[in-house]
């Protein structure tokens, strides 16, 4: 068997990489994303899967692309992807015809999640949720081995399972979505209202922006954490309770022996988790009499969504 391409898509790149039937990458290619239509997005694309293409000696098999949104049931249509500004693309047909390869597409947190599941975090397990928490919150499913996709492919969107009733205000329309408590922007919103409540305690997250709580950037919150700040700490304590209650959720109607946790934020590791973990263990139903499902850190990180990508386009 030849190689794959896997593409992911996002709002500030695309990353694409050719794969093996292992899950190796042999070689990778980045491009900023454009900011227009999605036919020159998908132009772009297809240059850089011929780019690899020509660079391997190995024949390609097929090329798996990764969306942020949802994706039709024949995994060819893009229903559509706020993050790209695109409606209703037919995304599969244009790829086609531009690099002669056949292409599968699927929405990004589902290919992420079946990385995850096939050579990542999630090796070995039978049903796994999939949870990135960056500046939202996305996610895939696999149960029983296989990727849920739901009746019309568009499940998985974990982001948007209202937390607050007339909570705080979502980019989806809705109002209280978890994604508003336990993401990387709440994460920065909770530390800076904290910070601006107690600057003294906040010394040392204050000093890694400009000295202001509205300096306060998600990457100053981990370092200042990480060195003690109990501002920080507090900050990484609220959302991890969030999320710990978003996953009990989850666990109540998915039953997954594990989530994985991934996004930008994963890479706090425990600051974030242990909060999320003790929740989960408290708030599951029937923990006193089942087995509660383990909590792991993704370990693909940035590359899930090209790998999970290239390996569905393998099973087409």
């Amino acid at each position: 068997m030849g190689l794959s391409i896997g593409v992911d898509i996002g709002g500030t790149k695309i990353l694409a990489g050719a794969v093996t039937e292992d899950g190796e990458i042999v070689k990778t290619a980045r491009r900023d994303t454009p900011h227009s239509d999605a036919t020159a997005v998908l132009d772009l694309v297809a240059e850089v899967v011929t780019e690899l293409a020509r660079t391997v000696d190995t024949p390609i098999d097929g090329v798996g692309l990764g969306v942020a949104g949802p994706v039709d049931a024949s995994r060819s249509h893009v229903y559509f992807a706020p993050n790209l500004r695109w409606s209703q693309v037919p995304a599969r047909a244009l790829l086609e015809a531009a690099t002669g390869l056949p292409v599968v597409v699927e929405n990004d947190g589902n290919v992420a999640a079946w990385g995850e599941y096939r050579f990542g975090a999630g090796r070995g397990s039978g049903d796994l949720v999939l949870v990135t928490v960056g500046t939202g919150i996305g996610g895939g499913i696999v149960l029983g081995g296989r990727l849920f996709r739901g009746a019309h492919g568009a499940a998985g969107e974990i982001g948007h399972a209202n937390a607050v009733p007339n909570g705080i205000p979502c980019g989806c329309g809705r109002n209280g979505c978890i994604e508003q408590y336990a993401s990387g922007n709440a994460l920065v919103r909770e530390a800076r209202a904290l910070a601006a409540e107690r600057r003294p305690e906040a010394a040392i997250l204050l000093s890694l922006g400009d000295g202001t709580p509205e300096g306060v950037q998600g990457v100053h919150v981990t370092e200042a954490a990480r060195a003690g700040d109990p501002v920080a700490v507090e900050a990484f304590e609220i959302v991890g309770t969030w999320l710990g209650r978003g996953l009990a959720d989850l666990a109540a109607i998915l039953d997954p022996d594990v989530f994985v946790i991934g996004g930008g934020v994963s890479v706090a590791g425990e600051l974030l988790l242990a909060s999320a973990r003790r929740t989960l263990n408290s708030k599951l139903v029937g923990l006193a009499t089942r087995p509660a499902p383990v909590i792991k850190v993704a370990e693909l990180l940035n590359e899930a969504g090209l790998v999970g990508a290239a390996d569905l386009a393998r099973d087409r």
